[in-house]
This record gives C-alpha cells, sequence and structure tokens, in this order.
C-alpha cells in the first residue's frame, strides 16, 4: 500500500508539472487586432515607398523594395558580448474596398528580434609527425564566437505606433510620384540589364577578335 500511494504521489507531481508547462505556453488566439496592420490611403507603390523611407531614416539597411514588400535590417549591441539583430518586413496590399475617391492599402508590418551571444568555441586538431611511423600530437584551440541564443517577434505596440506614425509622415511629404516598382517591374528591369550586359561582353569579345586579326 505504502509503495502504491508513493507511485500515486509521483504521479499526481509529474501530472502537475506537466500542466504548469502547459499553463505556462501562451498559444495563438488569432484575435482581431490592428497591432501588425495599418491602412492607408494611398496605393501600394506609395505606402512601400513611404515604409522604405521610414527604414531608411532610422538606420535600417534596406534589403529588398518593391511595390508589394520591404524588408531592413539593423543591428544593435546592449552589451560587450550580445548582438541584437532586427529585421523589419512590410507587406503592401491592396484593398478591394477602397473608396472612388482614392486608392487604399493595409500595409502587414511584422519586426523579428534575433540575439547572439559571444561563446568559446572549441577546436580540436591533431599534428603528424613522421619518425618511422605517423604519430598523432593532439592539441585543443578556443575561439569566441557569435551563436544564436534566441528568435522572438516583436509584440510591442509601441514600437509598431511609432513605425506607423513615421510611415504616415513620410506618405504626407511625398510626392503621388514616389512610387516603387512591383515585383514583376523589377524582374523585367534585372533581366533587361542582364541582357545590356550579356551585349557588352558579346561585343567586348567581337571587338578583341578584330584587333587581334589586325595584328595578324
Amino acid at each position: 500500500m505504502l509503495a502504491l500511494a508513493l507511485c500515486l504521489a509521483l504521479a499526481g507531481c509529474g501530472s502537475s508539472s506537466r500542466d504548469k508547462k502547459l499553463a505556462s505556453y501562451d498559444p495563438e488566439s488569432f484575435a482581431s487586432t490592428d497591432t501588425h496592420a495599418r491602412v492607408y490611403p494611398a496605393g501600394e507603390g506609395r505606402t512601400c515607398e513611404a515604409a522604405r523611407r521610414a527604414l531608411l531614416s532610422q538606420g535600417y539597411q534596406v534589403k529588398d523594395a518593391t511595390a508589394q514588400d520591404v524588408s531592413g535590417i539593423k543591428s544593435f549591441q546592449p552589451e560587450s558580448d550580445v548582438h541584437m539583430e532586427v529585421t523589419l518586413r512590410v507587406v503592401c496590399a491592396k484593398d478591394a474596398q477602397a473608396s472612388a475617391s482614392g486608392a487604399s492599402t493595409t500595409a502587414f508590418v511584422t519586426a523579428l528580434q534575433d540575439r547572439y551571444a559571444l561563446k568559446k568555441v572549441s577546436n580540436s586538431a591533431g599534428v603528424g609527425v613522421g619518425v618511422l611511423g605517423s604519430i598523432s600530437l593532439p592539441y585543443s584551440s578556443s575561439e569566441d564566437s557569435l551563436v544564436k541564443v534566441a528568435s522572438q517577434t516583436v509584440t510591442d505596440e509601441r514600437f509598431y505606433e511609432r513605425f506607423y506614425a513615421l510611415i504616415d509622415r513620410y506618405l504626407m511629404s511625398q510626392g503621388p510620384e514616389a512610387t516603387l516598382p512591383t515585383a514583376e517591374e523589377k524582374k523585367k528591369d534585372e533581366e533587361n540589364k542582364k541582357d545590356e550586359e550579356n551585349k557588352g561582353e558579346e561585343k567586348k569579345a567581337e571587338q578583341k577578335k578584330d584587333d587581334e586579326k589586325k595584328t595578324q
């Protein structure tokens, strides 16, 4: 009986521990919220262009920018051995229920924060010495390396509200002609640029052949 009681007690403790772990986990509620979305009275291209300018004004390095998508990254170092990166992405989607007086676009914004820590990474190797055979002399060394220790989506509403206000400011200051190319237009421009480069290389090769013929 004592053994049975002890077994039940242990099982109860284990169940309680599991319940605490489940209780500490905050599942997605998918509730209606405007934390990651804001509607602007402008087209996709103008909205994403305003977002691009907002990112550049705050020191973000813009990696890609089209009329539908803008992303930027910024580095921080809060401590000597801690490095942080914030990647902010804006997706501009045209609203189907835009008013007859003008366009309407919803900007979906998500910021991802990656945290890196400086840790020592040990490296081991061997040295071969050939004296009547092969002798391995093992040695080890260590070096500092940044290792990702955490990654989390930023959920602070104040962070996004400040960014939305900055987008609104640049929307008002920029002219109606300020816009970004669509993904299709950007792809076409890149293809045209590549074709021009290839034509230039072909022209150089032909010129080189003509020069060689002249010298013969």
